[in-house]
C-alpha cells in the first residue's frame, strides 16, 4: 500500500478538508453578519479595484458567499480536486494582496475574517499555513489513483 492510499494519509486529508472548510465558512460568516459595505471598505483599502465601482460591490457581495460554498464543498468532499485547487488559488491571491499592501506600507485591515484585523506577520503566517494545507490537499486529490468518486471517505 502506498502512502497516498494509507489510512494515515486519508485521515490527514480529511482533517485538512474539515479545517480548511470550517475556516472558509467562518470567514464567510464573519463577513456576512455585517453589511457588505464594511467588507467593501476593507477591499477598497487595498486600492486594486476602482473606487465605488461595480467591481468593488460585486466582489464585496459575492466573495463571502463563494467562501461559504467552498467551505461546504471542502467539508463534504464534493468536487474535491476543484475545491482544493480553488482554495489554493484564492489563498495565493490573498497572500499576494497582503504582501503588496505591506510592501506599499499600507496599514490596513486584511478583511480575512471580517473587519478589524490589521495585516501583520501573524495574518501572513496564518494564510501561508492555509495555502500550504490547500496545496497539500490539492496535490493529494490529484495524485491518488482511486477511480470513480472524488469524495474522501
Amino acid at each position: 500500500m502506498t502512502f497516498l492510499r494509507s489510512k494515515t494519509c486519508r485521515w490527514i486529508a480529511l482533517a485538512l478538508r474539515v479545517i480548511l472548510g470550517a475556516l472558509f465558512i467562518l470567514a464567510a460568516y464573519l463577513k456576512l453578519r455585517d453589511s457588505w459595505r464594511l467588507f467593501a471598505m476593507d477591499i477598497d483599502a487595498y486600492g486594486v479595484l476602482p473606487h465605488h465601482g461595480i467591481w468593488l460591490e460585486l466582489v464585496a457581495r459575492t466573495l463571502p458567499w463563494f467562501e461559504l460554498a467552498l467551505g461546504v464543498w471542502l467539508i463534504a468532499g464534493v468536487w474535491l480536486r476543484a475545491a482544493a485547487s480553488i482554495s489554493a488559488v484564492m489563498m495565493t491571491g490573498f497572500i499576494g494582496l497582503m504582501t503588496w499592501a505591506r510592501i506599499k506600507g499600507l496599514s490596513i485591515d486584511c478583511g480575512c475574517f471580517g473587519s478589524g484585523e490589521k495585516i501583520s506577520w501573524i495574518t501572513m503566517l496564518r494564510d501561508g499555513s492555509l495555502l500550504a494545507a490547500s496545496l497539500a490537499l490539492a496535490a493529494w486529490s490529484y495524485a491518488r489513483r482511486k477511480k470513480g468518486s472524488d469524495a474522501i471517505s
